[in-house]
């Protein structure tokens, strides 16, 4: 049988709008090769995977010579040498006084974990999320994804979670005309939500520093420092999402560090092992000390080959100064598409941080969100041999996610590509 016809017949994809026409057979570097032998430039990296690029012989090598020894023992039944390594690296790279990490394999496992964590260091109930946000599939992490779309089918969901406004300026709900004002009325209307959407025994907020599949929503620089001076005032710690934008993505090894605050606790997965499965969550020494016996467990959590292949891809990011390399190719990117911007009425907005990147599609001056373009860029992209993704609460956001080790003639070939595919659009739209 052919791949396809064995995932009609025997895989559960009935959820998934469509699927890209390729069949992968080997990855490397930058590059997907189907199985006719056509390499495609992958701006998308397996969803924000891949970061250190496919195939990284270190990192490859890292998980070959722990296979050897040790594929699994169970973490929180024995002492497992790489997840101790891993633990004490993720201490030292993490911002401010994060210190002690719980290994989960997904991301919505490390955002679950985390708000366990919280519930129990506080002893309070309450959460509060954003909208717009997305925060993992589980029943609990659905309950603070802030975005209709993804949550249909799947109530009812847990009480006790209130939602405050994202600060997406290009479509603000408060009408701001600037971004420093849309992140000013943003933070301080959390107050709001807090005073009177909860019954004041809020434990976290929960937060992506870029919103990821919300489409690429960059808050306003002013956004997260005004935000931790209104949880201070309420005892409410902050629980900082990295699933997607961590590991180099936005031009810093998490991107919570462009606001310069420091979050009481931080979920990470995506990027943390460049494709093995592996998630954690990481709190200062004396949250992470809340879990008693019996509080948490995962049965996969910290696997020795994850572990080992995370060491190693925390290696080449910081060697190879690849958030830099992040920073300077994304800096490329969003100067090209800016210019095509200009030209092309198509593009509402063009936004992100380092290789995290947005370019929000719209039929007309009144910002009518257009999915079907996106999805037609798309289409004509993978066509000329260029993969990207399209996402964003109205389906009409066109996503930049390569691995960050692209080069600069790669992101000409991209911006090549991408303005053919917006001018032939904008055209037929």
């Amino acid at each position: 049988m052919e791949t396809r016809e064995l995932y009609e017949k025997y895989l559960i994809t009935s959820m998934v709008p469509g699927f890209e026409p390729i069949e992968v057979e080997e990855a490397s570097g930058t590059q997907l090769v189907d199985r006719g032998g056509r390499s495609y430039l992958d701006c998308f990296s397996g969803i924000a995977v891949t970061n250190a690029g496919h195939g990284h012989p270190e990192i490859v090598g890292a998980a070959k010579a722990q296979m050897e020894k040790l594929v699994h023992c169970g973490t929180y039944v024995y002492y497992n040498p790489r997840a101790g390594e891993l633990a004490m690296r993720l201490a030292e790279v993490t911002p401010g006084r994060l210190q002690k990490s719980f290994f989960g394999s997904s991301g919505a496992e490390a955002i679950e974990g985390a708000l366990r964590l919280a519930k129990h260091y506080t002893g309070k109930t309450e959460v509060i999320a954003l909208t717009q946000s997305f925060h993992g599939r589980t029943n609990a992490t659905l309950s603070i994804t802030g975005n209709s779309g993804r949550k249909q089918g799947g109530g009812p969901y847990l009480p006790g979670v209130a939602f405050a406004p994202a600060p997406y300026f290009y479509r603000c709900p408060f009408g701001s005309k600037t971004e420093e004002e849309c992140g000013d009325r943003a933070a301080n209307f959390l107050d709001e939500v807090i005073r009177y959407q909860t019954s004041g025994d809020v434990a976290v907020f929960v937060a992506e520093p870029l919103l990821g599949e919300g489409g690429m929503i960059t808050p306003p620089a002013n956004y997260f420092p005004l935000v931790k001076e209104v949880l201070e005032s309420h005892d409410i710690l902050f629980l900082c999402d990295e699933v997607q934008s961590g590991f180099g993505r936005t031009g810093k090894l998490f991107a919570i560090e462009h606001s310069g605050i420091e979050p009481d606790i931080l979920a990470m997965a995506k990027g943390i092992a460049n494709g093995f499965p592996l998630s954690a969550f990481i709190a200062r020494p004396e949250i992470g000390d809340a879990f008693t016996v019996g509080s948490h467990l995962s049965t996969f959590g910290g696997n020795p080959v994850s572990c080992a292949a995370a060491l190693a891809n925390l290696g080449v990011l910081v060697d190879h100064r690849l958030p830099q390399n992040a920073a300077e190719r994304g800096a490329q990117l969003r100067a090209g598409l800016e210019k095509i911007q200009a030209n092309n009425p198509l593009l509402g907005d063009v936004r992100g941080k380092g290789l995290m990147i947005g370019i929000e599609l719209v039929g007309d001056s009144e910002k009518t969100p257009a999915p079907a373009a996106a999805a037609r860029v798309r289409e004509l992209c993978r066509e000329a041999g260029v993969l990207v993704g399209v996402g964003g609460s109205f389906g009409n956001v066109v996503r930049l996610q390569p691995p960050i080790v692209i080069g600069e003639d790669e992101c000409a070939q991209v911006l090549d590509v991408l303005s053919s595919a917006f001018e032939d659009v904008a055209r037929s739209v």
